[in-house]
């Protein structure tokens, strides 16, 4: 959870009586935020940030491991959940506004930052690595990609599909290459800049949409018959040493280990604001973007809900992921293969209490989600049947031996 501070719009737009803060953290549990009225709420989670938290604080407690994570194979979502102008935007870094001062840059400006000087590391020296972004819009259940050429109708249609092993594709949508750090931020800021904003009582540009910016890390990497990593030298083209072919892929040494594919994506989801349709003044195309928010928002709620209730999720066997276009992208982060880290942001003005505890109770409930996550690694050659008439021959040999030496 972050609680941002109280701020200059607050004192001028909020009636003084409201204007004061309900929120607050204990020393004695950093962990804890204290909801203060007639009587006091209590809600732990696995970070607190206060207002006086930095963006460098955010993303060193709560997000750096991920990093490791996510170059180890693993997919990595991260979502900023509350109501308008509670600070999701600013948390995750998707406005070019907040680029402007290095300490202002957010989470996803920071995670490039450190990904690419990763990769440059002596650890990850000897892999060979690429790396595709996308960003995508859903609006008023439309999904629309915002890296895409056209505007409008003329933008290829993106589609939602499950692969065999249940896996979610998003068919259509315009992956990018990228070489370097500022490529990703070029990106970024283009696509922010098509994003669908409007003012509201709430906020003077709220995102009237939900957005996901990813980032696809494809990698070589080889893995030693002992399970460990060797360094081999590098190729000069690559800057990995290709698999060893000597006349023939039949001599390949496959008791040295096995060069393995490893495809890991990075979301980042900046989720429009969770509010009541009464508070924000709400007319014509605002209320209908307001009616589709919410909707995607309460579906969202239902998943975590079905996923973070113990006692539903014993006698619950469907969970509604197919109820709006949020959830099924969503799918895999949410009790699937990722790790998902929920961002609650929240006001501490008493004005919005109600919103507040709402946001609250709704990352209480996501904590006890608990996702299955594993390395999303393939070995090579796997689509290559010469490479497997050849695994195939090793194992017949390797039986031929085994029965020799024990006389079956």
């Amino acid at each position: 959870v972050r609680i941002r501070p109280i701020t200059s719009e607050d004192l001028v737009n909020l009636p003084t009586r409201f204007q004061k803060s309900v929120l607050s953290t204990a020393p004695y549990a950093p962990n804890q935020v204290i909801v203060a009225g007639e009587k006091k709420q209590y809600f732990s989670y696995d970070y607190v940030f206060g207002p006086d938290s930095t963006q460098k604080d955010v993303y060193d407690r709560a997000v750096l491991k991920l990093i490791d994570k996510f170059l180890e194979g693993y997919n990595v979502t991260i979502l900023a959940y509350g109501q308008t102008s509670s600070g999701k935007t600013f948390t995750m870094g998707t406005s070019d506004n907040d680029l402007i001062d290095p300490d202002d840059k957010g989470i996803i400006p920071r995670a490039v930052s450190t990904l690419f000087s990763s990769m440059e590391s002596a650890q990850y020296k000897t892999r060979k690595f690429s790396i595709k972004v996308s960003f995508i819009e859903i609006y008023n259940e439309d999904l629309i990609d915002l890296l895409g050429e056209g505007d409008g109708e003329s933008r290829p249609q993106v589609l939602i599909r499950e692969d065999s092993k249940g896996n979610i594709l998003w068919s259509g949508l315009q992956e990018i290459k990228v070489n370097s750090v500022e490529e990703v931020i070029s990106h970024l800021t283009r696509g922010s800049l098509n994003r669908q904003t409007g003012a509201t009582d709430m906020n003077a540009k709220s995102s009237r949409s939900h957005a996901i910016f990813s980032v696809t890390l494809a990698q070589q990497k080889f893995i030693s018959s002992g399970g460990s990593s060797p360094s081999p030298q590098p190729d000069q083209k690559s800057g990995v040493r290709p698999p060893s072919r000597s006349n023939s892929r039949l001599s390949r040494r496959f008791d040295e280990g096995e060069w393995v594919s490893v495809t890991s994506k990075f979301h980042f989801v900046d989720l429009a604001g969770s509010e009541r349709l009464k508070r924000t003044s709400a007319v014509g195309e605002r209320v209908k973007e307001g009616i589709s928010i919410n909707s995607g928002l309460l579906a969202l709620g239902n998943v975590i809900s079905a996923l973070g209730d113990p006692n539903k999720a014993k006698h619950t066997t469907h969970i509604p992921y197919r109820d709006s276009k949020l959830t099924r992208l969503l799918q895999d982060s949410l009790g699937g293969n990722a790790q998902t880290l929920m961002i609650a942001c929240v006001s501490p003005a008493e004005y919005n209490l109600v919103e507040t505890v709402n946001t609250l109770k709704y990352a209480n409930r996501a904590r006890n989600i608990k996702n299955n996550a594993t390395i999303n690694a393939e070995e090579a050659g796997w689509n290559d049947v010469e490479h497997l008439q050849t695994l195939v021959m090793r194992l017949r040999n390797e039986i031929k031996i085994l029965k020799a030496a024990t006389g079956v």
